[in-house]
């Protein structure tokens, strides 16, 4: 008889998947951080390094490219700026989506559903062709290169976004809680306030963080609706980029990367408690 080959047993076939499953998310991982440390690194190096070919990873570092281009672009201003309309945005977006949301998961109301879905379906809209109409607007209003009126542009793409994710929320909560509420002699917005939203805080947490991730990065308004006060960082890289007289300029637009990135990733450290608990519990409540 032929010698039969030893049976694997189910720990040690478990212990290899996870070993895989390691291996992938590690080298997914270096796949997707290599350009953002390699844009790191650059920002360091002075311009004859950026050029070296093969590429080196040791030299000098400098400061150089960062206090220059600092100075000369505005740079402090315009984070301010981003912070400001970052944060204004994903605070009136969370506001008004979340009462939305709400609403279209809670009242009786006939085609609530058909409503949702047809204001999500306005995030298909292409950019361009409310960038234009808006700038029209806002010169007639006499509101061009304002802060506020970055944030309601903003808010025009946020709110349908943050109004479907706090639904699915909404939905998931039995409906029973607020008519025990009731019951004692709380009102529909006395429920809400007092139990739905509380425990509905994580997911609002997470939502409020993708949504002020968005308004960070988002170019075509601030460009099309700002002139130089209220301008943002992402309108800065824009312009770096686009300054093509004396060639790319690859070391400032690396140090003004990194700028508008740390900060993001800092943020999102900071806040990952909240973030990971509102998209598990968005992922196991009902």
């Amino acid at each position: 008889m032929s010698a039969r080959a030893p049976a694997v047993s189910y720990d040690a076939r478990n212990t290899l998947g996870h070993r895989l499953r390691i291996l992938a998310g590690i080298f997914v991982s270096i796949v997707f951080l290599f350009p953002i440390y390699w844009m790191v690194l650059t920002s360091f190096k002075q311009q004859v390094d950026i050029f070296t070919n093969p590429p080196t990873f040791f030299f000098e570092p400098t400061l150089a490219t960062y206090k220059e281009y600092m100075r000369r672009a505005d740079i402090v201003r315009r984070i301010v700026n981003t912070i400001i309309v970052a944060a204004g945005s994903g605070l009136l977006s969370i506001v008004v989506g979340t009462m939305a949301g709400y609403a279209l998961a809670r009242i009786r109301l006939r085609g609530a559903g058909t409503i949702g879905l047809i204001i999500l379906l306005s995030r298909g809209v292409p950019p361009i062709a409310l960038a234009v109409p808006m700038f029209l607007v806002a010169r007639k209003l006499g509101l061009t290169d304002k802060h506020i009126t970055l944030i309601l542009a903003y808010s025009t793409f946020l709110i349908p976004y943050v109004m479907w994710l706090m639904r699915g929320f909404f939905l998931a909560l039995p409906k029973e809680l607020e008519e025990s509420a009731m019951i004692d002699g709380c009102s529909r917005y006395g429920a809400f306030f007092k139990i739905i939203l509380p425990i509905s805080l994580p997911g609002l947490l997470s939502t409020l963080i993708f949504s002020m991730i968005l308004a960070w990065e988002e170019l075509l308004f601030a460009l099309v609706l700002t002139n130089r006060y209220a301008s943002t960082i992402p309108v800065a890289i824009a312009g770096i980029a686009g300054d093509t007289v004396n060639g790319a300029n690859w070391g400032a637009l690396t140090a003004v990367g990194t700028i508008t990135v740390v900060p993001v990733v800092i943020f999102a450290l900071l806040v990952q408690k909240w973030l990971i608990k509102g998209l598990a519990d968005g992922a196991t409540k009902g």
